[in-house]
Parts: structure tokens; C-alpha cells; sequence
């Protein structure tokens, strides 16, 4: 056999740390841990199963273990802890930023949680209790509260040693709000502004009056976008008297964004969305997600049997029509779902709001008819061709008037689930394109009555 037979097939990452696990080869373990970033070992851990991620992670060195830890999903680390020992277990819990502590815990289970909570210390308990009290989804959950916040009336020289002397705790110091003598946000100004300004400058002439902030209760998905529109990488966070309480960082708000973008695209796929690694869950777990979409959407198909049973005579006197249907529905139904992720995705960073519902009407009502008119010369082409004029002339209207009716559907309907304060993503491309299938066989034997006369 020459070289050239032979095809070396090489193991993926993953597959390979669960071999040297699996054999128990622990040099080489820690050899291969010791070279990757913590976020490639995170990524792997979560591939693996429960037991092979807690051997793995056990040969982690404490800062390492700590790094790793903080990249992992919650539902990947309550994973992780539940194989630790105590000890082992409180280390890892009291090294977390408070606000990745405290997203971790309200996902985990009761046991742990109070586990948890019960071996920190007294400052970082009332820190994660404070985070843990505020609502689901707002910035007060993803904030950290361990910030170095300035007084107006230091010079560069003194805020630059309150830096050093705070900055250790803090976990970031890269943006440093600025609040009066109540606690009350009056500005920012960044560390950048004061190792180049001179000593004996004041903080108040580098202060940035009125800044981008959010509000604790506000959601922490329109607070993150907020950062993205105003390119800061730290947002502070403030109460309901605008005293300051925290700072949304850049890496909080990535995850953020990443996680609302991820159920936005499985609630759109008409599909539950998930939590922890998609290779780490397991075949019945992925399709539990799904069913209840598909049996919904099942349900819903019965309308196009309904409208075909319904025009049977209509198909009996011109055969002809039924070669067209697979056609007409498929076009109208891309057309519906091409709009309702365009409104969807719109609708999302904020280019679109519910008041904008007659101009997203009109706009998509018109595309939606310049769609269906180029898809009509097409039709027209190819009915002419096969089934003779009559019958082409019926299909070229009803696509042009099935792609205007497609097109302002899945447009209008998630404006429409956000005045209802529904999340405009439930409005899935399936369910768009599952209505239009019936509305438009509707329209196609409806126009045909009318232009054929039977």
C-alpha cells in the first residue's frame, strides 16, 4: 500500500480528552489541560457527559479551575459542582464574580443553592443575595456590584490611588462612574482619561455628564443593546433614585445578546430553545424541545386539508389546478417567512417598534406584490407551456397576490405578538408559513372560480 492510500484520521478535541479520561492517562490529561485557554476546556467539558466533565475538571489547579468555571453555561456547572466535594465546592463558589454566582444559583437546584450560599463568606452572601433579588432577565441580575466609583472632587492624583487601593476587588476598572456624596450616578470617566490627564487635574473636568445608563429593573437584553448602540464596554446600572448599584460589563452583555439571539432563532425554527451545549444533549432531550412545536403545527396544517376538501369540485371540473399547489404554497409560505424573520430580527435591535405596524403593513404589502409579480412571468411561463393559457393566467395572479398577502402577514404578525406583549420571536417562520398555506389555497380557488367560471 503507497503513502498515498493511507489516510491518517485524526481525533477531534473533544474525542481526545475523553479517551486520555476514559484510560485514566493523567500525565497526559494534565499535559493537554495545561495548554488549551480556559474557554477551549470549557467548550470541551461541555461536550462530555456528567462524569467525564467532573473527572477532568478535578485535575484543574485552583485559578485555572476558577477561569474555566466562569465560561461554562449554569446548567454545565451546577453539572460540575454536584460531583465536587464540599471544600472543594466552597472555593470554587466564593472565587465566582458575584454576578456569575448568582445566575449560576437561581438556575440551580434548591440543594445547591442554599449549599451554596450557606459556605460563602459575609460579603459576598450579601452581594449575591442583593443580585439574586432582583427580577428575571433584568440588568440587576447580570450587573457586578463590585465597582470603584468616584467622588467629583478628587484630583487625577487621588482617584488614580483610590484605583489602587479598590481597584483589586473590583471587576473592572476600566470605566469609573462618578456620584455624589448620596450615592447618586452624576457621570463617568474612564481610566484612560486619567493616567493621561496630569496629577493635579481635576476628576470633575474629565467627567462625562449624563452618560448611557439602565436601570437595575430594566431588561438586561435592552440594556445590553443599549452598550452595543453607544459602543461602551462597561454600562453603569442605577435604582429607581439613581443611585449607582453596578456596572454591566462587555463580556456580561455578549452573553446576553447571545443567549436572547439563541431563542430567538429556535422559537423561529418553531422549536423550544435549550440550555448547555447542543453535542452535550442527548437525542429524546432535543426532540422533547421540538414536539410540542410540531404537534401545534400539525394541528394547524389541518386547515389546508380543510380548504382543499372544501373546493373538491372546484378541482374536479379543472384536474389541472391541483399540479400547482405544491408550487403556490411553497412560494407564498417562503414569502410569509422571509418577512416575519426580517420583522422579527428588526424588531429585536430595536429598527422597528409597534407603532411602526401600518408602515411595516404598506411596506411589506408592496414588496411582497413586486415578489409575486416577478414570480408571475415566471408561472405564466411554465403554465402556458404545460396546461395551456387559461390556467396560467390563474396561477400568475394568484402568485402575485398570494406573495403581497404572505409577505404582509409575516410581517404584521410580530408587531402584532409585541403589542400583545408576546415575544415577536413565537411568531415562528413555521407557524407563518403553515397559515399561509391554507390562506392561499383560498386564494388560488377563489380566483380560479372566478376566472375559469366554474
Amino acid at each position: 500500500m503507497s503513502q498515498t492510500d493511507i489516510i491518517e484520521v485524526r481525533p477531534t478535541l473533544s474525542e481526545f480528552l475523553q479517551d486520555i479520561v476514559d484510560t485514566r492517562r493523567v500525565d497526559a490529561a494534565l499535559d493537554w489541560l495545561g495548554n488549551h485557554p480556559p474557554h477551549v476546556i470549557a467548550d470541551q467539558l461541555a461536550r462530555m457527559d456528567a462524569v467525564r466533565a467532573g473527572m477532568a475538571f478535578r485535575l484543574l489547579d485552583k485559578d485555572l479551575a476558577l477561569a474555566v468555571f466562569e465560561e461554562l453555561e449554569p446548567v454545565d456547572q451546577q453539572q460540575i459542582l454536584q460531583g465536587l466535594r464540599d471544600q472543594s465546592f466552597r472555593d470554587l463558589v466564593e472565587g465566582m464574580a458575584p454576578d456569575d454566582r448568582a445566575r449560576m444559583l437561581r438556575e440551580a437546584p434548591a440543594k445547591v443553592a442554599k449549599k451554596a450560599l450557606a459556605g460563602l463568606s459575609p460579603r459576598e452572601r450579601r452581594m449575591t443575595a442583593s443580585l439574586l433579588g432582583y427580577p428575571e432577565g433584568s440588568a440587576g441580575q447580570f450587573m457586578t456590584p463590585e465597582v470603584v466609583a468616584l467622588p467629583r472632587d478628587l484630583t487625577v492624583a487621588e482617584a488614580l490611588g483610590m484605583v489602587r487601593a479598590k481597584g483589586g476587588n473590583a471587576e473592572t476598572v476600566y470605566t469609573l462612574p462618578v456620584v455624589d456624596t448620596g450615592r447618586r450616578l452624576t457621570g463617568i470617566v474612564e481610566l484612560r482619561e486619567l493616567v493621561l490627564s496630569k496629577p493635579e487635574t481635576m476628576v470633575s473636568e474629565l467627567v462625562v455628564t449624563e452618560p448611557a445608563f439602565a436601570r437595575a429593573t430594566d431588561s438586561a437584553e435592552k440594556a445590553a443593546r443599549l452598550m452595543r448602540e453607544t459602543n461602551d464596554i462597561n454600562l453603569p446600572v442605577v435604582d429607581s433614585e439613581d443611585r449607582l448599584v453596578g456596572l454591566l460589563t462587555i463580556d456580561d452583555a455578549v452573553e446576553v445578546i447571545e443567549a436572547a439571539d439563541s431563542e430567538d432563532v429556535a422559537l423561529q425554527a418553531g422549536s423550544a430553545p435549550w440550555e448547555g451545549h447542543y453535542m452535550a444533549a442527548g437525542v429524546f432531550q432535543l426532540a422533547r424541545y421540538r414536539a410540542l412545536w410540531l404537534l401545534l403545527l400539525l394541528f394547524a396544517a389541518t386547515l389546508t386539508v380543510s380548504v382543499t376538501d372544501f373546493f373538491e369540485g372546484t378541482l374536479q371540473q379543472a384536474a389541472h389546478l391541483a399540479l400547482f399547489i405544491p408550487l403556490l404554497i411553497g412560494a407564498g409560505g417562503n414569502a410569509g417567512a422571509q418577512a416575519a424573520t426580517a420583522c422579527v430580527r428588526a424588531v429585536a435591535v430595536g429598527e422597528v417598534k409597534a407603532s411602526d405596524l401600518l408602515k411595516v403593513i404598506w411596506r411589506e404589502c408592496r414588496v411582497g406584490l413586486v415578489l409575486g409579480s416577478l414570480l408571475a412571468a415566471v408561472g405564466l411561463a411554465i403554465g402556458a407551456l404545460f396546461v395551456g393559457p387559461r390556467i396560467a393566467l390563474v396561477v400568475g395572479i394568484t402568485l402575485v397576490l398570494i406573495c403581497g398577502w404572505a409577505a404582509t402577514i409575516g410581517g404584521t404578525m410580530p408587531l402584532l405578538a409585541k403589542k400583545l406583549r408576546i415575544d415577536p420571536a413565537v411568531v415562528s417562520a413555521p407557524m407563518v408559513t403553515t397559515l399561509v398555506d391554507a390562506t392561499g389555497l383560498i386564494i388560488y380557488f377563489t380566483t380560479a372560480k372566478l376566472v375559469l367560471g366554474i
